[in-house]
């Protein structure tokens, strides 16, 4: 193997080019890029960058220490098709790069609002936002600095964080989010009632169990019409309603697209030299049992280690994740580890939920599966030692590692 092109200019595809250097490969290596920017820090885009605490020298990744990785940057042009027998990547200026093996690591797009026949979608309007990229950030930045309302579509992670920023920024906030409770999925109603009362405490509005209908204004957003009928007016929007896997450039590439690209535990698709990293990819999680697809900055910064040694054809064991994440809201810190699913049993072993300073075990048949901490680093941290070397213990489920191509059955 001479010749690797890593398709994303990422954490995850910056974390495959240095695991690919370190584990000895000292071919050809290409990283191509849809967007003008080297690598760079996504989580500081919805808090200190987008406060403007922090300015674009401070989210660049690359060091130093990367100027030896000897990489030929391809930037500001889209892979557009993968094709199977050469693994070569085709890239929207007609181009197509030769590899003997590929590293896929295009993350994950922003979701838009859905459109309907007699309600068009507007989210193309001027003073709607999305936020997954610099570009974005700088954008929602400059429309915020204006004051007035913000409508944030979404009371997740991103939401909240933006809510939180545009708040101690002086906006009128307000929140709409479709579920009764924020933050169910990942953190249960129970945790998620309790996080989510952050906002209440600091004057954000936060309406839920309603959706959106459709945005309103002419040259410029100056409303949001909701399901229930209410009208907000909003001087800028923020649609935080997650985000899907950017692989609709794959699907003639023969590679198995379900949720993202399908990977084995060792990253490798369905493709051999071909292997998947970071929020694109939906890898078999050998402690869960199933194929997980994980939007988490750790992971993204983890898995390519393996995704290396399996292009490689190194002896490498299964990437066995622990998800976590942490946000920052209203100048508090949320962590959270592990994976939560219904029925499992909370408890809050320390602080109280009142305070907004706890933290909360999951447990699933009497064994640690998720610890969460609101505003208290120390205990959680401690729990998450626990869970981290309960969650490393081996596992009967965890397959052979598949070879340097094609997915294990």
């Amino acid at each position: 193997m001479r010749q690797v092109t890593v398709v994303g200019a990422s954490l995850a595809g910056l974390s495959a080019v240095r695991a690919l250097r370190e584990q000895g490969f000292d071919g050809r290596l290409t990283v191509v890029g849809a967007e003008v920017h080297l690598p760079y820090d996504r989580p500081p885009l919805s808090k200190a960058f987008l406060a403007g605490t922090a300015d674009r020298g401070e989210l660049a990744l690359l060091g130093d220490a990367d100027d030896a990785l000897d990489v030929d940057w391809q930037l500001g042009v889209a892979a557009v098709a993968l094709r199977p027998s050469t693994r070569q990547v085709v890239l929207a200026d007609g181009r197509a790069i030769p590899g003997d093996g590929v590293v896929l690591a295009t993350g994950a797009r922003a979701r838009r609002l859905p459109g309907r026949d007699d309600l068009p979608e507007r989210d193309d309007l001027p003073g709607v936002h999305v936020l997954r990229t610099l570009d974005d950030a700088l954008a929602l930045r400059a429309d915020l600095r204006a004051g007035g309302s913000l409508v944030v579509v979404g009371a997740g992670f991103l939401g909240a964080e933006v809510a939180s920023t545009a708040h101690a920024a002086g906006l009128q906030v307000t929140i709409v989010e479709a579920m009764r409770t924020p933050l169910a999925g990942p953190l249960g109603e129970q945790m998620g009632a309790a996080c989510a009362g952050l906002h209440a405490d600091h004057g954000v509005r936060l309406l839920t169990g309603t959706g959106v209908a459709r945005l309103l204004g002419r040259h410029r957003v100056s409303g949001v019409e909701l399901t229930d009928g209410t009208v907000l007016p909003a001087d800028v929007v923020l649609v935080g309603v997650g985000a899907e896997p950017d692989v609709a450039w794959l699907a003639d590439s023969g590679l198995d697209l379900d949720g993202g690209v399908v990977t084995d535990a060792s990253c490798a698709t369905s493709l051999p030299g071909v292997v998947a990293v970071g929020d694109c990819a939906r890898s078999f999680d050998p402690v869960a049992g199933r194929h997980r697809r994980i939007e988490h900055w750790t992971h993204a910064l983890q898995q390519p280690a393996t995704a290396a040694a399996t292009l490689l054809g190194a002896s490498s064991a299964p990437y066995v994740a622990l998800p976590y994440f942490w946000s920052e809201q209203y100048g508090r810190q949320l962590q959270f580890a592990g994976s939560r699913e219904p029925g499992d049993v909370v408890t809050v072993v320390e602080g109280s939920t009142e305070e907004r300073s706890f933290v909360a075990t999951y447990e699933r048949a009497g064994r640690l599966v998720a610890v969460l901490g609101l505003d208290a680093p120390g205990p959680f941290s401690r729990l998450r030692r626990s869970l981290r070397a309960q969650h490393a213990a081996p596992s009967r489920r965890i397959p052979a590692p598949a070879a340097t191509g094609g997915l294990r059955p």
